[in-house]
């Protein structure tokens, strides 16, 4: 399951997560943010267990996202005891984005 992220929900869902977090920053208009969404969900579904995975609109929380330093989307963020432990931009194919959450996040 896929959490949504704003500005209301980031310190539980984010910052108090006993799990790593897997943050899959996009924007509506964006191609290629359209093309990763399916690819992000089925990862989700298959490592649920282990990461909370969640995604940030950039125009609904345009804060976190600076926050974040995020200056292209998609943007996916790997965050591990509330600390960005990893950042890659742009479309991933299913395995490399697996291959990416295991380097990161263990």
């Amino acid at each position: 399951m896929i959490i949504p992220i704003t500005n209301e929900n980031f310190h539980e869902v984010v910052e108090k997560s006993s799990k790593p977090v897997v943050i899959d920053v996009f924007a509506s208009w964006c191609g290629p943010c359209q093309m990763v969404a399916p690819v992000f969900d089925e990862v989700s579904n298959e490592l649920a267990a282990h990461y909370v995975f969640a995604n940030l609109n950039v125009d609904e929380a345009r804060d976190i996202s600076i926050k974040f330093g995020v200056t292209s989307v998609p943007t996916f963020l790997f965050i591990k005891n509330g600390a960005v432990v990893g950042r890659e931009t742009g479309y991933m194919a299913k395995e490399r984005l697996k291959e990416k959450i295991s380097t990161y996040l263990g």
